[in-house]
């Protein structure tokens, strides 16, 4: 078992986010992963998400 590459990480915090992960890359992931890889990760997509959203709004409301 190898460790997950950046993407396979991406795409797992990715699913986390909207609900859809499934079971089995839940379970490769608790697995093969390192636990501080998901959680850096998961901070850097929260930031991105919250940033996007505070650029969306600025742009819609002018």
């Amino acid at each position: 078992m190898a460790k997950p590459t950046i993407f396979e990480v991406a795409k797992s915090v990715i699913a986390a986010f909207t609900g859809v992960q499934s079971d089995e890359n839940r379970e490769r992931d608790f697995q093969e992963g390192s636990l501080k890889t998901y959680i850096v990760a998961g901070l850097i997509f929260t930031i991105a998400f919250v940033g996007g959203l505070i650029i969306l709004v600025s742009v819609v409301l002018g």
